[in-house]
């Protein structure tokens, strides 16, 4: 497997670069393996996702892993919360400044929904069936994204967004385009899934901007 999250060591020995403190080498660190924890859920599922397979991906030592993380599962509840905020910051740079149309907010979240970051997350809901414990952690970080991205939206459309009822309009958006979003991973062909999206993207946008 080639190492593509370098490790704080092998950075830091770049020159010319200013010496990082030991807080920055160890958040830099952390960084890459829940990095490497979501590259592993993407490329090989939640049971093919090891604490050796994301070590060597992060450029890391098991050794040195365990003094971040000890087991998977812990590993694993860390990267909940980094996918959470990576998905949100994916959306954020998308949005700009504003405001934005309806139908391009539409496509920023259904891109967002065809990401590896949410390919990831489904891994780790299918997981969270059988998983108690996980399953209540996805349930907050998904409250949370639900949360933010509603606020992303307010920034992003305006008055649009401020209107009564728009966040309770916003879950049924969310879950049509979850649901559009599982055909693309179950191999629909390219061309039918834009012309869905289409189709679909004209039933959402009144459904968001009611007409006055």
């Amino acid at each position: 497997m080639s190492q593509r999250y370098p490790s704080a060591i092998a950075a830091s020995a770049t020159p010319g670069r200013r010496r990082r403190t030991q807080a920055e080498r160890r958040a830099e660190t952390r960084s890459a393996l829940l990095d490497a924890t979501i590259e592993c859920l993407v490329t090989y599922g939640y049971s093919q996702t090891t604490t050796g397979r994301i070590a060597e991906l992060a450029g890391v030592s098991r050794g040195a892993q365990t003094m971040y993380f000890r087991t998977r599962a812990e590993l694993v509840v860390a990267a909940v919360t980094h996918l959470a905020d990576e998905r949100v910051k994916a959306v954020s740079a998308r949005f700009g400044e504003g405001p934005v149309t309806t139908e391009h907010a539409l496509d920023v979240l259904y891109e967002e929904h065809r990401s590896r970051l949410f390919r990831a997350g489904l891994e780790l809901w299918i997981a969270s069936r059988t998983d108690p414990e996980l399953a209540k952690t996805l349930h907050r970080a998904e409250r949370d994204v639900a949360d933010r991205l509603g606020e992303l939206a307010v920034q992003a459309l305006g008055e649009t967004a401020r209107r009564p009822g728009f966040k309770e309009d916003l879950v049924v958006v969310l879950a049509t385009i979850r649901g559009l979003a599982l055909l693309a991973i179950s191999n629909e062909e390219g061309k039918k899934l834009s012309e869905y999206w289409l189709h679909t993207r004209a039933w959402l946008v009144p459904l968001l901007a009611p007409p006055d």
